[in-house]
């Protein structure tokens, strides 16, 4: 018995000399070497992903797409490409997806296509005046325009009647706005026309930092207050200059080459604007301060320009779906030199040009399309008082970014008019 013990202390189990997880005394663990358990982590992820291929296969290719979430995530997230929808598609479709968006988008759209025939909600055309407002004497100004002729039968009360609108300028409305169906199959749907009297306004072309981008720029979004003193309108101007088939100068820099014939809206330094083909109708004199084209010319002489065809949807840009009949903007020139912008829902190309002539333009260019890019707003302060989102007031309600997106800090270009002094 002693003996045993004896050697219970002196052997393998017992020795004083030795800790009792064995080798760990000697730098190794009774689990192996750092080698071993190496090994051994390495045989369980083995095993891991023998029992999980398909979760496996997901993961590695997400960490091998990560870089292209990231870029899917910055222009989802960037304001300057529309809504989540249409940045994701527009991002598919640079990116080698074409088809499958336009498969996609061709069935979407399929289904929600324009209505055809009934009446538009109650007050989408306001009813027409009692009486004409009151115009301050020895103020110059343009004319009022004449009423335009509806192109729907028979006509809603007061479609095609101006209405005065936003802040006057010495006493006198500087801007009317009319409201009309697009044409007599989509009778639901309106359109808003803005007349603007050049002699009361001054127009100035706000640069973005994404359209054009080439930036820093001294007028750029947000509205400041300086300018909300005098601001009475601001509205979209035209595509993407990789789309615009034109150039864009502003502020004595040339941001993209002006092309020869494009259409271009041409801004003065005494503020006064004109819309005309570069090099024919307008050319660049030391008075001119910024130029921006978009396409070609829609309208001149006071008609549609030759070759117009409905279902044309990429001569005058890409429409979401192919579809024919979407939200348009469009800006011209009349013979006394008003500016009068059109834009709504349910146009095509040729009642674009349409509802420009009617409106009085005798050459007229198509600004911005689609539904997340057309916004004409108003703004009425009470005397004295700066322009703001809160009393603002977009031409149709259901425009994308209401009267505030000038007030932020919005990436692409736009044109305000304001008060002369």
């Amino acid at each position: 018995m002693i003996e045993t013990d004896q050697r219970r202390h002196d052997g393998k189990t017992g020795d004083p000399g030795r800790h009792r997880h064995g080798r760990h005394r000697h730098g190794r663990h009774r689990h192996g070497t750092w080698r071993d358990r190496r090994r051994s982590r390495l045989a369980h992820r083995r095993r891991w992903v023998g029992r999980h291929p398909l979760t496996t296969f997901i993961v590695v290719v997400a960490v091998a797409l990560s870089p292209m979430w990231w870029s899917l995530g910055s222009t989802v997230a960037n304001p300057a490409n529309g809504s989540p929808v249409a940045a994701a598609a527009d991002w598919f479709r640079s990116h080698g997806a074409s088809s499958i968006v336009r498969w996609t988008e061709n069935v979407w759209y399929s289904h929600h296509q324009p209505p055809k025939g009934g009446r538009p909600p109650p007050g989408a055309i306001p009813a027409p005046l009692t009486a004409a407002a009151p115009i301050a004497s020895g103020v110059p100004h343009l004319p009022t325009p004449a009423p335009l002729t509806p192109l729907a039968s028979p006509p809603i009360a007061g479609e095609g009647q101006w209405h005065p609108v936003g802040r006057l300028v010495h006493g006198v409305p500087a801007i009317y706005e009319a409201f009309l169906r697009p044409d007599p199959v989509h009778t639901s749907l309106v359109v808003g026309v803005a007349w603007m009297d050049t002699k009361l306004l001054r127009a100035r072309l706000y640069s973005g930092s994404y359209i054009p981008g080439d930036g820093p720029w001294r007028y750029t979004a947000p509205v400041g207050q300086a300018s909300s003193q005098s601001l009475v309108a601001a509205f979209n101007a035209g595509f993407r200059m990789q789309d615009a088939q034109g150039g864009y100068y502003s502020e004595g820099k040339t941001a993209y080459p002006l092309r020869q014939g494009a259409a271009s809206f041409v801004v003065y330094a005494d503020g006064s604007a004109t819309v005309g083909a570069w090099g024919t109708d307008v050319s660049m004199t030391p008075q001119v301060v910024s130029v921006r084209q978009n396409l070609q010319l829609l309208v001149d002489h006071g008609a549609p320009v030759a070759g117009l065809q409905a279902n044309d949807t990429q001569r005058w840009g890409f429409t979401l779906g192919n579809q024919i009949y979407v939200w348009r903007s469009g800006l011209g020139i009349t013979a006394n030199g008003a500016l009068v912008y059109v834009g709504g829902p349910g146009l095509n190309i040729t009642t674009l040009a349409d509802l420009l002539v009617r409106a009085g333009a005798v050459r007229a260019m198509e600004l911005d399309i689609n539904t997340d890019w057309v916004n004409f707003s108003v703004y009425t302060p009470t005397s004295g008082a700066p322009a703001s989102p809160a009393n603002g007031s977009p031409l149709l309600a259901s425009m994308a970014g209401g009267s505030g997106r000038y007030f932020t800090s919005w990436p692409r270009d736009f044109v305000t008019m304001s008060a002369a002094p």
